[in-house]
């Protein structure tokens, strides 16, 4: 038997979609417990109402895919939770919530421990539903542990809850360090393409500058722009177009490192919005393990703890000088750049972070909850 209580996660993200926060953390938490995580429903025809789709991710990992409406949602979701946890003879689960959109659910299953990992303000994010802000408030108070992934989520949660804790992104360097292995073979869609590339990798939606990426690709005609990743929540046809600006399509988690090493450059170029006021790329530390020069957008978190390494711009004028100085970089001033990129890992790993969130969850389970 596993030493660790099962856990029942709620998801608002796919477990096959990019991998982010949640596959990092809960992968890592799996090696110890059980875990059953719920995802947002999928179609379904009317006969299957009621449903779930039910799949084994990993050895410890099984994913639910209701197939039910978004209406109600808790209500719809918890018999559904319940016959699993019947058939698995799971008693009294951790609960972790990634969105409050299924915090409901607290109220109707029986759980040992109620966690919330805050890894975005999804109130702010385009198309997100008016309940949100109500229903993390709730979530916020009824919460024995909140895990934030960001520096400025912590200073905004920290005044709604007693029990908060900060866990920025961290990072695998180990895998992100196959981009410096010359056994890694960069892929042909973009070993194709004229270099210098910089590059992107990531969802690709309302939190990307567009007016931003097309004026630096119209700027700079012999620097190949690279976007990888989904486009969502953004009409493709409105994407920026030009002869030197490529969208690769989606790509997993293995293939990401052959893609970084094919990159001269790695972008953030991220839009100042209310869906990225809170936000703390996981590709930072990613690009930084893979030694790419980065240059970012003045995202808070990124401004805050990488600015004395990472050039911040805001204007398309700004974007291209600090291209050009990354393209003309010396071996000294790029040996200072490894170094302090160096001092920036030894102190992150995704490892790390569940070590010590393992403790605030072993210490919060040791206290009754009231």
């Amino acid at each position: 038997m596993l030493p660790g209580p099962p856990m029942v996660v709620f998801c608002h993200l796919r477990w096959e979609f990019v991998t982010q926060r949640p596959q990092h953390l809960i992968s890592r938490l799996a090696k110890h417990r059980k875990v059953l995580f719920v995802e947002e429903p999928i179609g379904h025809e009317a006969h299957e109402r009621g449903t779930a789709h039910i799949y084994q991710a990993t050895e410890n990992v099984q994913v639910m895919q209701p197939r039910t409406d978004f209406g109600r949602l808790a209500e719809a979701i918890a018999p559904l939770v319940q016959d699993f946890l019947t058939r698995e003879h799971w008693q009294e689960p951790i609960l972790w919530f990634y969105s409050a959109a299924f915090s409901d659910l607290a109220d109707q299953i029986p759980h040992s421990l109620l966690v919330y990992d805050c890894m975005d303000e999804l109130s702010a994010f385009k198309n997100a539903p008016a309940s949100l802000i109500a229903q993390e408030k709730k979530l916020l108070a009824a919460a024995d542990v909140v895990f934030t992934g960001g520096k400025s989520l912590y200073a905004a949660k920290k005044r709604l809850s007693d029990h908060v804790f900060c866990y920025p992104s961290s990072v695998d360097s180990a895998h992100f360090e196959q981009a410096l292995h010359t056994t890694t073979v960069v892929p042909a869609d973009l070993r194709d393409l004229a270099h210098p590339i910089a590059g992107y990798y990531g969802v690709i939606d309302e939190r990307i500058d567009y007016e931003l990426l097309s004026a630096v690709a119209r700027q700079n005609p012999e620097v190949s722009f690279v976007m990888i990743g989904p486009v969502v929540k953004v009409d493709p046809a409105d994407l920026p177009k030009a002869d030197n600006l490529y969208y690769l399509g989606s790509k997993s988690y293995a293939e990401l490192p052959a893609y970084l090493k094919g990159f001269d450059i790695a972008m953030m170029p991220f839009a100042l919005n209310e869906s990225t006021k809170f936000i703390s790329p996981t590709k930072t530390l990613e690009y930084i393990a893979a030694q790419k020069p980065i240059i970012s957008t003045p995202i808070y978190d990124v401004v805050r703890d990488y600015s004395s390494v990472i050039p911040i711009v805001e204007t398309a004028d700004q974007f291209t000088t600090a291209l050009n100085d990354f393209l003309r970089e010396d071996g000294a001033h790029r040996e200072a750049r490894l170094r302090k990129y160096d001092t920036i890992l030894q102190t992150v790993s995704w490892d790390k972070t569940v070590a010590a969130m393992a403790q605030n969850l072993s210490a919060a389970l040791a206290v009754p909850t009231t």
